[in-house]
C-alpha cells in the first residue's frame, strides 16, 4: 500500500483507529522517564499526542499527509504546552535520515516486506540514544489463521523472533513475545519487541 492509498484510507473515516494511546505504549512509557521520542508510521498521532501530553518531546512520522494533517487538527485542541512538544514529520519511514536523538522510538502496526520491513528496523535502531528503548508492535504471523483482524498477507506480518533476527546484535532485546488483544469477533494476537543499546535500557520515571 503506498502513500496514496493510505491518503484515501484516512480520508474515508474521521479517526480510522480512534483517540486513545496503543495500551502497551501506555504499559512502556509510563515506566520509562520522559525525553524525546520517535514515532514512526504515526497514522493520526493517537500515541504521540498522549506521549506529549505525559511530558514527552515526540516526532511523529508518517508518509500519508492526510493522516498528519488529521493528527495536527487533533492536537488542536490541547493545550499550547502539548502542541509545542509535537513535530509532524512527513516522510517514508524507509527512508528518513536522523541522528541517535531518542530516549523511544516506536515502530507501531507498521507491516511492509521483509526487506523494506528490515530497513524501517534499521533507520528505528539508528535513531536511539545510548541508552533509549525501541518499541515494536504489530500483527503476528499467527494472527491470518488463530486471530481476528488485521492484513491477511502472510508476507507482511512477523513473530517476535523474526524482530529480534531485524535487530541481531545491536542491540539488546529486552521483551520478545506474542500479546494478545480481546476485539470484536475474538482474540487479536500482536508481536511484542523491546530492545535498548544497553541491558536495563532508560531509569524508570520516578515522578
Amino acid at each position: 500500500m503506498d502513500a496514496a492509498e493510505w491518503d484515501r484510507k484516512y480520508e474515508g473515516r474521521e479517526l480510522v483507529y480512534g483517540e486513545a494511546p496503543n495500551a502497551t505504549v501506555v504499559e512502556v512509557a509510563t515506566t520509562l522517564k520522559r525525553g524525546r521520542a520517535l514515532d514512526l508510521a504515526a497514522g493520526q498521532g493517537r500515541n504521540a499526542i498522549w506521549l506529549a501530553t505525559r511530558g514527552w518531546t515526540v516526532d511523529a512520522v508518517d508518509f500519508s499527509s492526510v493522516a498528519l494533517t488529521k493528527a495536527s487538527r487533533v492536537a488542536a485542541s490541547a493545550p499550547r504546552s502539548v502542541r509545542e512538544r509535537l513535530t509532524w514529520v512527513h516522510a517514508d519511514v524507509t527512508q528518513l535520515s536522523t541522528e541517535p536523538n531518542y530516549d523511544l522510538v516506536l515502530m507501531l502496526y507498521l507491516h511492509l516486506p521483509p526487506e523494506e520491513r528490515q530497513a524501517a528496523v534499521s533507520r528505528a535502531v539508528s535513531a536511539l540514544k545510548p541508552d533509549g528503548i525501541l518499541m515494536i508492535l504489530g500483527h503476528h504471523a499467527a494472527n491470518i489463521e488463530s486471530g481476528v483482524g488485521g492484513p491477511q498477507e502472510a508476507e507482511i506480518l512477523y513473530t517476535p523472533e523474526d524482530l529480534a533476527s531485524d535487530i541481531g546484535t545491536r542491540l539488546t532485546v529486552l521483551t520478545a513475545e506474542n500479546r494478545y488483544r480481546d476485539v470484536t469477533g475474538g482474540t487479536a494476537i500482536d508481536a511484542l519487541l523491546l530492545a535498548s543499546r544497553s541491558p536495563l535500557g532508560s531509569e524508570p520515571d520516578r515522578g
